[in-house]
């Protein structure tokens, strides 16, 4: 982090990964073929005009894929899809291999995705070791009641664990009961 402390670095790593966020796998095709990653850094930046946001490490492979490409798909897992996001975010040889994906888009859109967003490459912005890059929603969709795959503490988790969620109830009509 410009030449700040190690300890600073592992403080801000420890910190900031105590803000909760959703899973999601960035892909992109070229005529190299399909390139995709594992990313947690993708909000919504505008609905007038509909983009989104994704920050993709500059030194990885499928930064220069989209930007050469100038389309992507961000694909939001559900809860069950841990695998999928261990996969795309290591260095996996064939990432896509035995993932089904949608074929209405010009761009891989996994199946198991609970949500998609079809994009242009609207801005590819500098953002220190990593590069901002505004997505042109072009296409979207979604599954409905899906539990989502979400990430805290360096860990994947669920919105609701249903044993957690059970033993609060429990709790709950214990404390009310007295």
């Amino acid at each position: 982090m410009n030449g700040q402390p190690n300890h600073a670095t592992h403080t801000y790593r420890t910190a900031i990964s105590r803000f909760t966020t959703g899973v999601a796998v960035v892909t992109t095709t070229t005529p190299d073929g399909d390139a995709g990653m594992t990313a947690s850094a993708v909000t919504s930046l505008s609905l007038d005009p509909l983009q989104l946001i994704v920050c993709v490490g500059n030194t990885l492979r499928t930064r220069a894929a989209i930007v050469e490409a100038g389309r992507f798909a961000v694909n939001v897992l559900g809860a069950g899809n841990e695998d999928v996001a261990l996969r795309f975010a290591g260095r996996h040889p064939d990432k896509f291999a035995d993932i089904r994906l949608r074929t209405e888009h010009d761009v891989p859109v996994l199946e198991v995705a609970i949500a998609h967003f079809v994009c242009r490459l609207g801005a590819a912005l500098p953002g220190g070791d990593h590069t901002i890059l505004v997505g042109d929603v072009e296409a979207c969709g979604f599954a409905e009641d899906a539990d989502p795959l979400v990430y805290f503490g360096s860990s994947f988790g669920r919105l609701c664990d249903s044993e957690r969620h059970a033993q609060l109830q429990y709790d709950w009509q214990l404390a009310l009961a007295m």
